[in-house]
């Protein structure tokens, strides 16, 4: 059996990273100071300033936004911001509990920056009624401790027996952050378990956990400090905690073995640090870049609500990537000699001989490259099938946790009987007519209109056509059959803007626009699904120039960029079947299968994109660094595999525990983010980094380094 066992190491290399580690071990009390001092002000900078979460989206020039500019300066009145504070009891009828409605209408009338309350709009069964509470400024910037001053206007009906809900636009105020430390301990304390059991040796597990922890609590921080001033979306925070937890620790998890190893090799704790910051330290921070790169790509698309997303990300994984390079070296030379003095069973690194698993798959797989590539590549394909039928939607709030009001108020409201309720009342759809330069009379517009509306399929009811205040536009609100995230619903929207109502305009010299919630929700998912290819062309060009610079190779780029395509498509296929085709939403605590959020493909490809990276730039760097020694390409792709097998497999098990932790989560994007990137990691850490990289380098041998002179002497040289 030929031998792929890693050469000795060479002798410690030169550079700032090497410094940098070096520096670090010689002043680590000083550097952990540092950055416990840095936690704390973070933290405490999080509190004084009071961030702000927002999913509220404006997408200026969408026919949905000109409808609503339309529509606020004509009557200002009802495009004003506003809730619905619902009412219900589950015998007699609201109207028996008249003294406290009044009293609590009066209450709601009266709040900091109400401008009114309608009358109520009852069921006609009389068991569920609602008022429509109207503002003079955005309910987002009244914060979530505005809350409390709902309650206690509506205490009169919540203490008369009356059960109270806010629905409508009161999501802006009663949706915050998840608190998800939860899922975060669970993970935290299934990836000690998975280092204790691989690696034998309690220093070395605990010693990753608490650097990635310290530089998640600081990455918290700098994302609610930075959030005083940028309103990020409610998931921003789990995102950045999701992302930073897992790479924080998979890259302290890296540096700790590549060390732990240079020490059995029998070097001392100042060379084993500075070259551990040197080869492992590089790979750290080119998979860092590469992730950071392709969460920024985000803001390409045009839409600031998505690039924010990717803005808070990047914090966290900037953050990270900066403990890893200074916090976990320092930590690494305070403990030294003695990192494996306590453990469960004989410690273990990178490598047990030539006896180890590891050692024998990689001969494995040099026997026989041809055969696992197909079978590979095959598996992601059929695993891809489902992207194909992936339906893009916004998520209502039908499937927000039970309990909550939001999901309380749209359940009353899609439940009770009569006009004004029913699953579409939810979040009506309003038909916006500009007949200032019509060249028929308006009352001929209104009636085509409303002969447009009757024939129009699974409309529930609309209301009559009426001019506003100023005569300059015509309105009527149309109520679908079906839920807001309904494909019935996204049919009516796409009816209405596309056919029904500039067909029967045709000729007047009127315009129409259909605006609300719902269809601004449309119009977004119809841009993102325009501006994904740029997107995913930005992130597929830096990626590339990246690793081509890096690796001084034109054809691992290539390979590179295009199995993690391969990876992504996958993984959105399995997104789609466990919430689209709903086979694992009720697992994930969903009454119902659901369309994929407009913007998870986005993030997903980003971030997807991006950890994919991170394992193939670990693999390969190792497969590189014995490339340059040997020149053997065969001993060289076997060396990097079994050396990077134990590490890799095993912080692949640890960031799929961290996300799958997530899908506890109450928010709805957090669980398909949680479920799409734990698919990624799995099938990327098995099928890409043990299948087909390997396999591939295999079979293509020396011309895996192929680089032209003239292209080698144009970019700078960046060595692993």
């Amino acid at each position: 059996m030929p031998s792929y066992l890693p050469d000795p190491a060479p002798e410690v290399p030169s550079g700032r990273l090497a410094r940098l580690g070096a520096f670090c071990g010689r002043h680590a009390g000083w550097v952990i100071a540092c950055w416990l001092v840095l936690l704390v002000a973070a933290l405490a900078g999080r509190a004084v300033v009071g961030p702000t979460f927002s999913d509220q989206i404006s997408l200026s020039g969408s026919q949905s936004a000109k409808g609503t500019d339309l529509l606020t300066a004509s009557d200002p009145a009802a495009a004003a911001p506003s809730g619905l504070v619902v009412l219900h009891t589950g015998s007699g009828t609201v109207a028996d509990h008249q003294s406290a409605v009044n009293t609590t209408l009066g209450n709601l009338r009266k709040m900091p920056h109400a401008t009114g309350a309608s009358a109520l709009v009852t069921s006609s069964d009389g068991r569920t009624a609602y008022t429509t509470v109207t503002f003079d400024e955005q309910l987002k910037s009244l914060g979530n401790d505005y809350t409390d001053t709902l309650d206690t206007a509506t205490a009169p009906a919540r203490s008369d027996g009356l059960g109270v809900a806010y629905g409508g636009g009161f999501d802006q105020i009663t949706t915050t952050p998840a608190n998800d430390l939860v899922s975060e301990l669970v993970g935290v304390g299934v990836a000690l378990v998975i280092l204790l059991l691989v690696f034998g040796s309690v220093f070395a597990a605990v010693l990753p956990l608490v650097c990635a922890l310290v530089a998640v609590g600081v990455g918290i921080g700098v994302v609610g400090i930075v959030a005083g001033t940028i309103s990020f979306a409610t998931a921003a925070p789990t995102l950045s905690t999701m992302i930073g937890l897992g790479v924080g620790i998979d890259y302290a998890l890296f540096l700790t073995t590549r060390f732990r190893q240079d020490l059995m090799d029998g070097h001392g704790p100042q060379r084993a640090i500075a070259r551990t910051s040197a080869v492992t330290g590089h790979a750290v921070l080119v998979a860092a870049t590469t992730v950071s790169v392709a969460m920024l790509g985000l803001y390409a698309c045009g839409l600031t609500f998505i690039g924010k997303l990717g803005l808070a990300a990047t914090i966290a994984v900037v953050i990270t990537a900066t403990a890893s390079l200074t916090l976990v070296p320092a930590a690494l030379t305070l403990v030294g000699r003695h990192i494996d003095r306590v453990h469960v069973r004989r410690p273990v690194a990178e490598s047990a001989g030539e006896s180890d698993d590891w050692h024998r798959y990689a001969v494995f797989v040099s026997r026989h490259p041809g055969l696992l590539l197909t079978a590979g590549s095959a598996l992601l394909v059929v695993l891809a099938i489902p992207l194909f039928s992936m339906r893009l939607g916004h998520v209502d709030s039908g499937v927000n946790q039970a309990g909550s009001t939001s999901r309380t108020a749209f359940d009353w409201i899609s439940d009770a009987p009569g006009p004004g309720f029913g699953p579409g009342a939810n979040d009506p759809l309003t038909v916006v007519v500009d007949v200032q330069h019509a060249t028929v009379p308006v009352s001929q517009v209104g009636d085509d209109v409303t002969k447009a509306l009757q024939n129009t399929g699974d409309i529930a009811r609309f209301t009559p056509v009426q001019p506003t205040p100023d005569g300059a536009l015509l309105v009527s609100t149309v109520t679908p059959v079906d839920v807001p995230q309904s494909a019935s619903t996204g049919g009516v929207l796409n009816r209405l803007t596309g056919s029904t109502l500039p067909d029967a305009l045709r000729g007047t010299g009127a315009t129409s626009y259909v605006t609300g919630t719902t269809a601004s929700q449309y119009d977004f998912r119809n841009t993102v699904k325009d501006r994904l290819p740029i997107i995913i062309g930005i992130v597929l060009i830096a990626a590339f120039v990246l690793l081509m610079t890096v690796f001084r190779s034109l054809v691992i780029p290539v390979k590179a960029v295009l199995l993690n395509l391969l990876t992504t498509g996958a993984s959105y296929g399995v997104l789609v079947a466990a919430f689209q085709w709903g086979w694992a939403t009720g697992l994930l605590g969903l009454p119902e299968a659901v369309p994929i959020e407009s913007y998870v493909p986005m993030m997903m490809f980003a971030i997807v994109f991006g950890l994919s990276m991170d394992y193939e730039i670990f693999l390969i760097s190792r497969i590189a660094e014995a490339w340059h020694a040997t020149g053997d390409n065969t001993r060289s792709v076997g060396a990097g595999l079994s050396a990077t097998g134990r590490v890799i497999s095993s912080a692949a098990l640890i960031m799929t525990a961290v996300f799958l932790s997530f899908t506890a989560s109450p928010t709805v994007v957090v669980k398909m983010l949680a479920v799409g990137l734990a698919v990624s990691v799995i099938l990327d850490a098995t099928i890409v980094r043990l299948v087909l990289v390997p396999s591939t380098m295999f079979l293509m041998g020396r011309a895996n380094w192929w680089f032209p002179r003239r292209l080698d002497k144009m970019l700078p040289r960046v060595h692993m």
